[in-house]
């Protein structure tokens, strides 16, 4: 069974690769934003998972198939916030988590299609606590002239350059990666789907 994932993350790729999938990317071009803001007073986690159903969804499916989205976002001192997107904005979060803690949310969606139909999901968030160090200045303009931090939930990375900046985890470090493999493995297992069977 094909395996279609609803990111054009190259991270999220790379772990189902080292596992042994070779999926199928597609992106689905969700205006997250507006989708955040339509949600009526949401947990942290029913917002990654609401981002991660949205992107599965709005993707084109194939007849057989088996689609995953995922969305995460940090949750740093009671505010869940996303990709940075400027310079500025990385600079000011990574001054704030310094020396301290956040908890990487990772939403994700599983859908399986037969006939072209969806025809079952399931859901589900992994939470892995992030311990961030703390970057000289000189380090830090560094990193934001990279442009990594800028487009990656939370301002960082554990498997590229930001993983120098990054103290440890408590949890799963795939789900911080931004696709939990324990997870989506369960995920499939709900939906009738052997995860043996995709490799």
């Amino acid at each position: 069974m094909r395996l279609i994932l609803a990111s054009q993350s190259p991270a999220r790729l790379s772990v189902l690769r080292s596992a042994g999938i070779e999926p199928v990317v597609r992106v689905s071009g969700v205006d997250e934003d507006a989708l955040v803001a339509s949600l009526a007073d949401p947990t942290p986690e029913e917002t990654v998972v609401a981002l991660s159903a949205a992107k599965a969804e709005a993707i084109e499916h194939d007849d057989e198939c088996v689609v995953i989205g995922c969305d995460s976002m940090l949750l740093f001192e009671g505010e869940l916030v996303g990709k940075p997107g400027t310079a500025e904005v990385a600079r000011e979060r990574w001054r704030r988590v310094a020396g301290k803690s956040g908890v990487l949310i990772t939403g994700h969606t599983v859908l399986r299609v037969s006939g072209g139909d969806v025809v079952d999901r399931a859901s589900g968030a992994e939470s892995t606590t992030v311990r961030f160090g703390t970057p000289t200045d000189e380090e830090l303009e560094a990193y934001l002239a990279t442009g990594e931090p800028l487009h990656v939930a939370g301002g960082f990375t554990i498997d590229g350059l930001g993983g120098w900046f990054i103290d440890g985890i408590d949890g799963d470090h795939t789900s911080v990666i931004g696709i939990s493999l324990p997870l989506t493995r369960r995920l499939l297992g709900q939906v009738g789907v052997a995860v043996s069977t995709l490799w």
